[in-house]
């Protein structure tokens, strides 16, 4: 082969080998996309269970048939979408090229999929549990309803032995009235146990056997009293062991929903330790493939330059040739690290639905702040492609806390602050320099000049100049930008907050500096709108 087509198969393997890296970055982009939507499915499978629990306590206390019905309908609408869900998790979640490939997904691993069927073992144990309870309130309300029904018959009757014995003042009569009208008070609505109806039925049968050989009517209506209370009683007797029943059936489904809380909190563990090895392995093969793609280029000229012998200006001619050729493959491999780069930073935005063009402008900002700043032309433009990586952490915020539409709650912002060192744990150990560049960004943006940010709580000038411009230019675009929790603030509102805050949360020099170049980022930011 003569050098001539071993030069075009160098340059075509060159090609492969470049396409290879495009390729490793797309598969990073859908295994985290992957990720995300595999979250959000564990995420919906927690809310049906939490609301099957709801329906299991409301159940338990509607006191109308038609409600339960009701109830019943919505617990079943539940299990259709459990049942949904369920399917479309126990679909492969790749292409047939990804599966050929060989790349692995997080719902084959063993422990994932453990933890996913303790999730639906524990819905099967609501649907049980419900079923029994519903079971049970038809029949507490049966036995309700008749109780309603005998309750009046029970204490018209109560009053007409009442009426007899007060009409003949008979001490002993009495008292055992008065114990009749406690214990009466006792079973109905207090104890409803055995224990309780052979204390009721004590003064009963003393005021059958001293009416027995009256003349009037108080000793028949005693015994009629008396059937009465056997009946009712039997009714508000089974109304207390149901109740007991349901309780019991409660306790045990929020053991269910104690179980699913340490479950997703193991199963979130461990998809972030999977997803983090995963991306961990491909920047290892991008870094890999983009050495020897170098390497390759390198050997490929010193061959050429050992092997053609042309004349001075056929030399130069292909001289210039290669390089403008290596110089487009340089540019190539740039602009797919920067392409990269944002496509990173832009995840992190796209989970909290925020727009791409966001660390688009804060990536223009920084580089303009950089260079008024003092910062030379070539750390300025670093600045530029490393700021965009700012908000990576979020890939690790739970969507329920990350896209709440509202101010967070103590326990939400503890959960939203730690994507600052989320994301610099993600970056901090490539050798990089852009890389290590873009791991202060990540971790000191939300750090304030008075010492009040996080996660450090640096101030001043101890806070990286990296940090101190990315954290101006990220709140002057994020508060001219419209959010799933507010809208977006007048230019006046921004450029007020920027003057109270100067020397407290940002530096006072970039505040002067961008007061001062007002006009480049109001331009910037109208080339680069939503």
């Amino acid at each position: 082969m003569n050098i001539r087509n071993k030069v075009k198969l160098s340059f075509a393997l060159i090609i492969v080998l470049l396409l290879f890296l495009g390729m490793i970055s797309g598969i990073i982009t859908f295994q985290i996309k992957g990720n995300s939507n595999f979250r959000e499915s564990i995420s919906a499978i927690l809310i049906m269970q939490e609301g099957m629990n709801e329906i299991i306590l409301e159940s338990t206390k509607t006191t109308e048939i038609t409600k339960l019905e009701q109830l019943h309908e919505e617990f079943s609408t539940y299990e259709k979408r459990f049942e949904d869900l369920r399917a479309m998790l126990s679909a492969s979640p790749h292409g047939s090229f990804i599966r050929y490939i060989g790349i692995p997904h997080i719902q084959k691993d063993e422990a994932v999929k453990r933890y996913l069927n303790d999730l639906y073992a524990n819905e099967h144990r609501l649907e049980l549990l419900y079923d029994d309870i519903f079971k049970l309130e038809r029949e507490k309300l049966d036995y309700v309803n008749l109780f309603n029904a005998l309750y009046p018959e029970e204490n018209n009757a109560r009053v007409k032995i009442k009426e007899h014995i007060l009409d003949h003042n008979h001490i002993e009569q009495i008292k055992a009235l008065s114990d009749l009208r406690y214990y009466s008070k006792e079973m109905l609505y207090q104890h409803g146990n055995e224990e309780t109806l052979q204390k009721w039925m004590t003064p009963i049968d003393k005021l059958i056997h001293i009416t027995q050989k009256d003349t009037d009517e108080l000793h028949t209506i005693m015994l009629h009293y008396k059937e009465l209370v056997r009946v009712i009683a039997e009714k508000a007797m089974k109304i207390e062991e149901i109740k007991v029943i349901e309780n019991t059936a409660i306790n045990q489904a929020s053991e269910v929903l104690d179980d699913n809380k340490k479950v997703s909190i193991a199963l979130e563990e461990t998809i972030s330790a999977l997803s983090s090895n995963f991306i961990d392995q491909m920047r290892l093969i991008q870094l890999l493939v983009g050495a020897v793609t170098i390497l390759f280029i390198v050997l490929l000229a010193i061959r050429v330059s050992h092997n053609v012998s042309l004349t001075m200006d056929e030399v130069e001619a292909k001289i210039d040739e290669g390089l403008e050729e290596v110089n487009a493959l340089n540019r190539e491999i740039e602009d797919t690290q920067k392409e990269v780069l944002f496509t990173m930073g832009s995840i992190g935005e796209t989970r909290s639905q925020e727009t791409g063009n966001h660390v688009k402008r804060v990536a223009e900002y920084t580089k303009i702040l950089a260079l008024y700043y003092g910062l030379d032309e070539e750390e300025a433009e670093m600045l530029k492609l490393a700021s965009p990586m700012h908000d990576i952490g979020k890939i690790g915020i739970p969507d329920r806390v990350l896209n709440k539409p509202g101010r967070f709650d103590e326990d939400e912002r503890e959960i939203m602050n730690t994507h600052a060192m989320l994301g610099y744990e993600m970056l901090k150990h490539s050798q990089r320099q852009l890389l290590k560049m873009a791991a202060i960004v990540a971790r000191e943006h939300h750090e304030r000049y008075d010492g009040k940010g996080y996660p450090d709580q640096k101030s001043g000038e101890d806070i990286h100049i990296y940090g101190r411009i990315t954290a101006l230019a990220d709140v002057f675009d994020a508060l001219g930008s419209a959010r799933i929790y507010k809208p977006a603030w007048e230019d006046e509102k921004i450029f007020a907050l920027f003057k109270e805050e100067r020397g407290k949360q940002f530096d006072p020099r970039l505040v002067d500096i961008f007061f001062e170049h007002l006009d480049v980022f109001l331009e910037t930011r109208e080339n680069l709108k939503d």
